[in-house]
């Protein structure tokens, strides 16, 4: 959505998925993966960037914190979003960790002193989800993605490896068999994803009323959430509608 307005938006991938198959795995898998995100990025408008760190071992260290803190630097971002810091997989957890870390470290003008340290904090924010311990994910803003939601879904099927054949978990059973397999296939990972946003929205279908007003909330079908990072930029409900300008 910010894409299309013009906005420069640019998702990274934190390691190069080169485990992230039941069947294929190194080099020729992590170059399988970049192409896909390319693919991704192409329908949604955006730039990717594939960092070449080893899927399942991404840790928190001074390197890595100095990499992310570089990237958004290089990137003068105004938004970073990340999984929380308590995600069930270890890449994305360590994800979390490391962008709080760069939520402080990007102003701090002597670590990474090659890149000009931000003047302005970012607004750090974090993906919903569901784990409860040790909180719950809450929601700050909730966005109505109904107006791109099949380019989303379009996005995401190109990401084969990772959706259709059901990556690290997957089994033989989901590959195509004829030709008319793949097309169904397609559609069952399609719906898939289109079932979280509408939890999503249903979940959250207090906070959408806040934001577009009892008769537009009520009935927005699929929606995405967005925690405010402690460790950021805390911005008010009128500079969060200046950063998500899609209520009007």
């Amino acid at each position: 959505m910010w894409a299309e307005r013009g906005h420069h938006v640019k998702l990274v991938s934190a390691t190069n998925g080169d485990i992230g198959h039941w069947r294929e795995a190194g080099g020729p898998l992590a170059l399988r993966r970049k192409q896909e995100v390319e693919a991704a990025s192409k329908i949604l408008g955006t730039t990717v960037e594939v960092l070449d760190i080893h899927d399942g071992e991404l840790m928190p260290t001074l390197d890595n914190r100095r990499l992310i803190t570089r990237l958004i630097r290089q990137w003068r971002a105004d938004i970073v979003f990340s999984p929380r810091p308590n995600d069930y997989h270890p890449d994305h957890r360590y994800t979390g960790v490391l962008v709080q870390d760069a939520a402080y470290m990007v102003g701090v003008p002597f670590i990474c002193p090659d890149v000009a340290p931000l003047a302005r904090n970012p607004l750090f924010m974090f993906y919903t989800d569901r784990f409860q311990k040790p909180n719950p994910s809450t929601c700050d803003i909730a966005i109505s993605i109904d107006s791109v939601i099949e380019k989303k879904l379009d996005a995401l099927a190109v990401m084969e490896s990772q959706f259709l054949e059901g990556g690290a978990l997957g089994h033989a059973a989901l590959l195509p068999r004829t030709p008319a397999d793949k097309p169904k296939r397609i559609a069952a990972v399609r719906a898939s994803h289109a079932a979280r946003y509408l939890g999503i929205a249903e979940r959250f279908r207090k906070e959408l009323r806040q934001w577009y007003g009892d008769a537009r909330g009520s009935v927005v079908q699929h929606a995405e959430a967005f925690e405010i990072c402690e460790y950021g930029r805390r911005p008010d409900s009128a500079e969060l509608k200046q950063l998500f300008p899609f209520f009007s």
